[in-house]
């Protein structure tokens, strides 16, 4: 039997006290388990990237989104001068700075 048949057959949507309330129930209940379990930690842990960033300081020993550890020379407004070994100085974008070596020793 087809399914139109049927729904015109019972006169349409069922009669219930919450028929149309129910759809958009559903979705705020979606937006907000997206909310909790998506949102809120990723917004959160950007402020604790952004904090650590600002709170750098020059001898800080830290590690590079590409994975280069070094020691912090010098500290412009944008970029970082990273020492990765004697004589060998990289200067990379501060928003490529991960962590430091401690925070990422402790992880493993």
């Amino acid at each position: 039997m087809n399914t139109l048949a049927v729904i015109l057959e019972t006169g349409g949507a069922p009669q219930g006290g919450m028929g149309g309330y129910s759809g958009i129930f559903m979705i705020v209940l979606l937006f907000v388990v997206f909310y909790f379990f998506m949102i809120r930690p990723q917004s959160k842990r950007q402020k604790e990237i952004k904090n650590f960033r600002a709170a750098m300081k020059v001898g800080d020993k830290v590690v590079t989104q590409g994975g280069i550890y070094g020691r912090i020379k010098e500290i412009d407004d944008a970029t970082v001068l990273l020492e990765i070994d004697e004589n060998v100085r990289v200067r990379v974008d501060k928003n490529s700075i991960f962590a430091t070596v401690s925070d990422n020793q402790q992880t493993r």
